[in-house]
This record gives C-alpha cells, sequence and structure tokens, in this order.
C-alpha cells in the first residue's frame, strides 16, 4: 500500500471515529461545565462583594482557565466515551433505528469500540483527578458517580434504558444534576455548599421530563428491544402530556431559590436576583412556547426523526446554561 493510500485509510478511520462518538452532542456538556464553573466564580464573587476579575485573580488567572478547560474536555471525554458504551448496547436497537451508524454498518469492531470506551472514560477521570481547588478532590468524586450513572443507563444488569422512568431519571441524575454540579467543583467546594446541587436540582427535572423527547422516534427499535420508553409505555399522546410540565416548571423553582434562606440568612442562589428571575420567567415561557407545539400534535412526535421540538428543547437548555453564566457574572 502506497503512503497516500495509507493517509487516505488513516483519514476515513479518523472520520468514522468522529461520527461514532457523535460531536454533536458533546456540545451540551461541555457548555454546561463551564457554565458550572463560570457560575461557581460569580457566586464566590457575589457572596464576597467582590468582582468575578478580582476572585479570578486572587485563586490565579491561570489556573482558572485550565482547571475550565479541564473540565470542558473531561464533560466531552465522558459523554463521548458514553455515547460508544450506549451504541454497544444498543446495537440491535440501533440496527432496527440507525442501521447508518458505525457500530451496525460494520464499520468498527468490538475491540477498537471497548478501546474507545476506556480511553475515553480514563481520559475523564484523569482530567478530574487533576482538578484540585484548594487540594480538594471534589470534581473526581462527582465524575466518578456520574461515569457510574451511564454504566447503570446502558449495561446489564442494571441498565435502566429498559424502564423509562428509571432512564429518564438516570439521564437527568448524570447530564443534569450531577454536570452543573462537576462544573461548580472545577473552581469552588461542592461539599456541603447546597447552591450547586439546587441549581443542579433545577436540571435534573428538566432533562427528567426533556430526556423522554428523544424516545418517541425511537418506538420501532425500543419496542423490539424490550425497552418501555415513556411512548411506548403510556402512548404517544399520553407520554407528550408527560412531558410538557418538566418544559415551564422546573424553572420557577429559580425565583424560590432567590429567596429561600437555606445558606445561613442569605437566600440558597447567590446570584444577581433580578436577572436570575427574569431568565427563570423568560425560559418558562419558552417552555409553555414549547408545549403547545409537543401537545398540539403528539403523534408528528413519532413520526418525524428531527420533530422542531426537539431542537427548542436543546435550544432551552443551552439558553438557561448561558443565562446563568449571565445572571452570576453581573
Amino acid at each position: 500500500m502506497t503512503p497516500a493510500a495509507t493517509q487516505r485509510g488513516a483519514t476515513r478511520r479518523f472520520r468514522t471515529y468522529v461520527r461514532f462518538v457523535r460531536p454533536f452532542t458533546l456540545l451540551p456538556p461541555v457548555i454546561g461545565m463551564v457554565s458550572g464553573s463560570v457560575t461557581a466564580l460569580g457566586a464566590l464573587a457575589h457572596r464576597r462583594g467582590a468582582g468575578a476579575a478580582e476572585i479570578a485573580e486572587e485563586i490565579g488567572v491561570l489556573r482558572v482557565l485550565v482547571w475550565m478547560a479541564g473540565g470542558a474536555l473531561l464533560a466531552a471525554a465522558l459523554n463521548a466515551g458514553s455515547n460508544i458504551l450506549n451504541q454497544y448496547t444498543d446495537l440491535a436497537i440501533d440496527r432496527i433505528n440507525k442501521p447508518e451508524r458505525p457500530l451496525p454498518a460494520g464499520q468498527v469492531s468490538p475491540t477498537e469500540t471497548w478501546a474507545l470506551i476506556a480511553f475515553f472514560y480514563a481520559l475523564a477521570l484523569a482530567l478530574a483527578a487533576a482538578i484540585r481547588p484548594d487540594g480538594r478532590g471534589h470534581t473526581l468524586w462527582v465524575v466518578a458517580l456520574g461515569a457510574l450513572l451511564t454504566f447503570a443507563y446502558s449495561l446489564p444488569p442494571v441498565r435502566t434504558k429498559r424502564h423509562g422512568t428509571a432512564a429518564n431519571l438516570t439521564i437527568a441524575a448524570a447530564r443534569g444534576c450531577l454536570l452543573k454540579v462537576a462544573g461548580w467543583s472545577c473552581i469552588a467546594a461542592v461539599f456541603p455548599d447546597p447552591e450547586p446541587w439546587f441549581l443542579g436540582g433545577v436540571f435534573m427535572l428538566f432533562l427528567f421530563g426533556a430526556a423522554a423527547t428523544k424516545d418517541f422516534a425511537d418506538m420501532e427499535g425500543d419496542r423490539a428491544a424490550g425497552c418501555m420508553t415513556w411512548p411506548i409505555r403510556y402512548g404517544v399522546r399520553r407520554a407528550a402530556h408527560l412531558v410538557a410540565p418538566f418544559l415551564v416548571l422546573p424553572w420557577l423553582l429559580i425565583p424560590a431559590g432567590c429567596l429561600l434562606p437555606l445558606r445561613g440568612d442569605a437566600p440558597i442562589l447567590s446570584g444577581n436576583r433580578p436577572l436570575l428571575i427574569a431568565l427563570a420567567l423568560a425560559l418558562a415561557a419558552y417552555g409553555l412556547y414549547i408545549r403547545r407545539g409537543i401537545l398540539r400534535d403528539p403523534a408528528a412526535l413519532a413520526s418525524t426523526e428531527n420533530h422542531p421540538s426537539w431542537t427548542h428543547v436543546y435550544y432551552q437548555m443551552m439558553a438557561a446554561q448561558i443565562g446563568l453564566m449571565a445572571a452570576y457574572l453581573l
């Protein structure tokens, strides 16, 4: 084989691996991790009556940037590993729902698959172990718990994916609550501070319902594999009604967090109160708009691979992450 042919083969292999990790899905956890870190920096500033730049200088600007970059990379690595693991355990489902993916298409071998899984999980845990604000190892503990939840979601004998409510709860805990807390832990302690857990809880409740939106178009393969997702267990219309409240109500906990004195005499949320309340109301209003689109024609969720409501749910989550950064920095 000529060097040029070898290079072309390596390029094709690399592109296959890129498709395998599903790079577009890596963006939400990266943004969520960075948002958690920036929120923590802003919280320290608000609590001390200082600016975020002053706190960053006190900690060390370079150190803050390195921790945040490491957190973003570990979030991407963990999500890449869990994506590949899920594709391996969902091979029978993907042969029906997504036969073009690299594994069911025979473009990667099981050996390659497990090598990639091991690489990405090891990279995520190694990065988490290296991030130690004030010598604490909180990031590693939180990330390790998140990794265990991804195993529980995909791997037998637990495999919560088979049970709709348990599956949604596993996804929401790992990619909602723990993602926000892990981002916070890159800058500040998360034990026993209730603030990052409260914010993580808001995202967890949102994702508990929103995670089910991906199941509507996958009903054929999920049913064949015995995965009782909400659309299969309850039917398309009822499942849509179950999803809808979680697009609106969790955001209304943010104004409550601006008032509840759970950190001594101070409210549990230390960000800019008017901005937090405005953000919550905007997100809830957006959720009502998405809810209307979902409930107007629930059957379309199951018949359209890329339903517009799914895109709006994605935008809503990104708006929440970016909005929190603004509310804590200002």
